[in-house]
């Protein structure tokens, strides 16, 4: 074996934790194009890489308890082993998720198994270098083996935090998921090719198959087309072209797995959804005939803020956080940038940034399938009445089930305590057992002076709200938990249903 220096060992060490943190991160952004990114997201992600770490310490454990040359010949192994099970990371996902969401049933349950199938093994390989580095640092020299330790276990702590910086601010935004992990490939072939050179021994024509194949993996991950047309720091972007006539453009805009809105060219002031439809509607004509001014928490396709515009109706402010998809708005959505402000931020910052007032507050921001948790607290409506002006309305857009309603009886709970009046509008038609519903909330200082409406999405629906008997009913049933910044369990409420579809 050759000479095993501490500072090597120090850089090696802290390669690896930073790597397998760039996965882990990594992981969350591969896997939301198809589960989306939410809570239940990260929860199966930091699980899953935790648990494929501890299995990894465990083996390592056992290696470290060889001969020294023999412990860091099987770390090099390892280190190829890890190269190759990230490599192929990318175009495993493709080729299980659909089979293993099927399979699964739940979502939550989905969720698990996919980033379990693909996200496991590259955890576990690159959990066991880290005991067989620290048994050899430490016994380079019996007399000095607390700082040697010391320094291990800092190089770990050091390379997960640049792991964390590097993929979250330079890596997936610059070179997106699937180059990050080719990148990570080639730093575990480095390490692993380094271990089994100073372990000595033979096993070179293995180890370059290996090499070749997880460059081979790598290579296909980076080349074979991406399901996302931009990957942004926030979102998997794409647009679909679901026109009918290629002569009268629609597209769709789709965020991480779920479609955010759809517009059409030639017609800006239709509405193809029924939250689209209310938001756009309903505001309005509470407004009546005269100017008003417009803030909206959320851009997503920009199709209300489009088709205000179109209408003359201003000026309008938008809280897009990501600026990708405001550039998508405009490429493939037709928005044009200069009929708004648009303000690339949380919607609650700028709220708060400005004592600006306007008279409708409009909120259509969604991560998965629920709204973001500090964007329904109680905290948060106090702020957006604030920001009212007088006569002034807040619209929001919720999604829940028939059967549940959890959520909707914890915002209407919720904002009762900020607001004199709250209205919930949704679509007047009997809605069939356990369907996934689409409801807007209006909340003023007065009640609407009308209680159905008619808009477009894009047929002419009718439109109604829910009386106040039937809300009283409904916190009365469910005893709902009013939400703060303290505890908002919004994605909870919501909650999944594994026989509905949308």
């Amino acid at each position: 074996m050759r000479s095993t220096p501490l500072p090597l060992l120090v850089a090696i060490q802290g390669g690896v934790s930073a790597a397998s943190l760039v996965v882990e991160i990594v992981a969350g952004r591969m896997l939301a194009p198809y589960v989306g990114m939410s809570l239940y997201t990260w929860t199966a992600v930091i699980a899953v890489v935790l648990a494929g770490f501890s299995a990894g310490h465990w083996w390592g454990g056992r290696i470290a308890a060889r001969p020294a040359d023999a412990a860091l010949r099987a770390t090099g192994w390892a280190l190829l082993a890890a190269a190759a099970t990230t490599g192929g990371a990318a175009a495993l996902l493709r080729l299980v998720a659909d089979p293993v969401l099927a399979l699964a049933g739940h979502p939550v349950a989905g969720i698990t198994a996919l980033c379990t199938a693909v996200f496991f093994l590259p955890s576990l390989f690159a959990g066991i270098p880290a005991p067989v580095l620290a048994q050899i640092a430490i016994a380079r020299d019996a007399a000095r083996s607390g700082p040697a330790l010391g320094a291990m276990f800092a190089a770990g702590a050091v390379g997960a935090i640049a792991g964390t910086l590097l993929a979250g601010f330079l890596f997936i935004s610059w070179l997106g998921s699937a180059l990050t992990l080719a990148v990570v490939t080639a730093f575990y072939l480095a390490a692993g090719g380094l271990c089994l050179w100073l372990a000595g021994g033979r096993g070179r024509a293995l180890g370059a198959g290996v090499a070749a194949a997880a460059v081979g993996l790598a290579a296909l991950g980076v080349t074979r087309a991406s399901v996302c047309d931009t990957e942004s720091q926030y979102f998997c972007i794409r647009t679909v072209d679901i026109a009918a006539d290629p002569d009268r453009p629609v597209n769709l805009m789709v965020l991480d797995h779920l479609a955010h809105g759809i517009s059409a060219r030639d017609a800006p002031r239709v509405m193809f959804t029924d939250h689209t439809a209310m938001l756009e509607a309903l505001p309005r004509a509470r407004m009546g005939e005269r100017p008003f001014s417009a803030f909206f928490i959320g851009g997503g396709s920009f199709s209300v803020p489009r088709a205000w515009a179109h209408r003359g109706i201003g000026p309008l402010t938008v809280a897009e956080i990501d600026p990708a998809v405001t550039a998508t708005a405009a490429r493939d959505f037709w928005f044009d940038p200069e009929s708004a402000e648009v303000l690339a931020t949380d919607a609650r910052r700028a709220l708060r940034a400005s004592p600006r007032r306007y008279d409708v507050i409009l909120g259509d921001a969604f991560t998965d399938i629920a709204v973001p948790a500090h964007l329904v607290t109680r905290e948060f409506f106090e702020l957006v009445r604030a920001r009212l002006a007088p006569g002034g309305v807040f619209a929001m857009n919720v999604v829940d089930f028939e059967h549940r309603l959890e959520a909707l009886a914890a915002l209407v709970a919720t904002l009762r305590e900020v607001f004199p009046a709250v209205e919930v509008w949704t679509a007047a038609a009997e809605p069939p057992p356990r369907a996934r519903l689409v409801f807007v909330i209006l909340a003023g200082e007065a009640r609407s002076p009308f209680g159905r409406i008619v808009a477009r999405s894009p047929a002419p629906t009718t439109y109604a709200a829910l009386s106040e008997d039937y809300l009283d009913i409904l916190l009365a049933a469910k005893d709902p938990v009013v939400l703060t910044d303290d505890y908002a369990p919004i994605d909870r409420l919501v909650g999944h249903d594994p026989d509905t579809r949308g």
